[in-house]
């Protein structure tokens, strides 16, 4: 014990403390919280992809855009929980292609609105307005860029679409979801 501490009685230490001036009543020192989070459930994931969107003068762009309306739920129950983010439903055709090595792609619009998703090898797509990505295995890109028109001047005049290409020596493998959909404009990051 400290020297000059001294411990008083039980009974004199609450006539010290009603001997103090009362306080009027006001907020506490430290607000509880206005909500306490939920710790029983981990946070959603973010994921992005990347979207090759047309604007309406017919040129091509790529937005990375977030896909953030998670919510946790088993797919099959007993199966345990997982994050889902589904689409509404649409007719799709998937298919699996492989890019040969040294695959160019040249300047072209997608046949139609298409997921595509690189499971081997990395490729690289470049837009009209010069973005240029490269994604590799796990990355997705929804290409929307049916309603392209040709640039009419600067270092893409004639070109329509995007570029694209591998990148590497090897072969790209790409799974690609096709949408029965139109195709729409000015809507870049229109799937959540």
């Amino acid at each position: 014990m400290h020297p000059r501490m001294t411990i008083l009685p039980m009974a004199c230490t609450m006539a010290v403390l009603s001997a103090l001036p009362a306080q009027a009543a006001g907020p506490p020192a430290f607000p509880a919280p206005a909500h306490l989070p939920d710790t029983t459930q981990p946070p959603p994931p973010q994921r992005l992809y990347r979207h090759l969107w047309t604007d309406d003068r017919g040129i091509s762009h790529i937005a990375t855009c977030p896909v953030h309306d998670f919510f946790l739920k088993s797919m099959s129950p007993p199966a345990g929980p997982q994050w889902q983010d589904p689409m509404v439903p649409q007719v799709a055709t998937v298919m699996m292609t492989v890019q040969p090595a040294h695959w160019d792609g040249t300047w072209h619009p997608d046949p139609k609105p298409q997921w595509i998703i690189p499971l081997q090898g990395r490729w690289y797509v470049r837009a009209m307005d010069g973005t240029r990505v490269e994604m590799g295995p796990g990355d997705i890109l929804f290409g929307e860029d049916q309603n392209v028109r040709p640039m009419a001047n600067g270092p893409y005049r004639g070109k329509k679409g995007h570029d694209a290409g591998n990148i590497g020596d090897g072969p790209v493998t790409l799974m690609v979801i096709q949408s029965a959909n139109a195709p729409v404009i000015n809507q870049p990051c229109r799937y959540h």
